[in-house]
């Protein structure tokens, strides 16, 4: 798969027209499915208003949004109670898959228990665009720091697609979000590489080529 790892979504034109360059076509003509499962597990945003208006456009991440052709949605908790030939062949047919924040080990524990993440490795060129926990599933853990729904594994692992972790939602000293000061101390105990974001941020990785796309603030964490 290629990947778009966001904060805030497709928040300003350089996100935008890398996400174009992942679709190798203009977003009018691709389809989107869109994962609101991360949402249900974290009390700040599910279930109820906020899952809906990530699921109808209307959140104030730019995701859904932006003008596809189509967009549906996949709900992860639905497909252990599905047979595959239901839900695989659209999953396989759709361009892009539109993935919410919310809690990012809920969103790793149903993407096993659905069966997506043994499917992911077979999915070639599709895009997966993360918001937040959307995009935090990817990396091999997400630190202590942001555990809210633990797993039976009782652990802060997740699916370990690539091999950095993602601090989100960085902001600057005294505004709403999370520091850099926080960060630091959050990268003191992930082990490995990490990367700290704005919402004005994205990590695309291609074929394993990782870079950064960004209008605002952002750091990198070497192991």
């Amino acid at each position: 798969m290629k990947l778009l790892l966001t904060s805030g979504g497709v928040t300003n034109t350089s996100i935008r027209d890398a996400l174009i360059g992942l679709l190798g076509k203009p977003i009018a003509d691709s389809s989107a499915l869109c994962i609101p499962t991360a949402m249900y597990g974290h009390p700040w945003v599910g279930p109820g208003t906020k899952a809906w208006q990530f699921i109808s456009g209307k959140s104030e991440n730019p995701m859904v949004d932006l003008g596809w052709e189509s967009v549906g949605v996949l709900e992860l908790t639905a497909l252990p109670s599905l047979d595959e030939e239901r839900w695989v062949p659209v999953v396989r047919e759709t361009d892009v898959l539109l993935v919410s924040g919310g809690d990012a080990l809920y969103l790793s524990h149903w993407m096993r228990q659905s069966g997506l993440a043994d499917l992911l490795p077979t999915l070639g060129e599709k895009v997966w665009v993360g918001l937040s926990a959307g995009s935090m599933v990817m990396t091999p853990r997400i630190g202590e720091d942001f555990v809210g729904w633990r797993p039976p594994t009782g652990d802060d692992r997740t699916l370990g697609i690539v091999d950095f972790s993602i601090f989100p939602h960085l902001a600057p000293d005294g505004m709403p979000g999370n520091s850099m000061d926080e960060a630091e101390q959050w990268a003191a105990g992930i082990v490995g590489p990490a990367y700290a974001m704005d919402d004005q941020t994205a990590i695309r990785v291609v074929d394993g080529t990782v870079d950064v796309i960004s209008e605002g603030q952002w750091r990198h964490f070497p192991a």
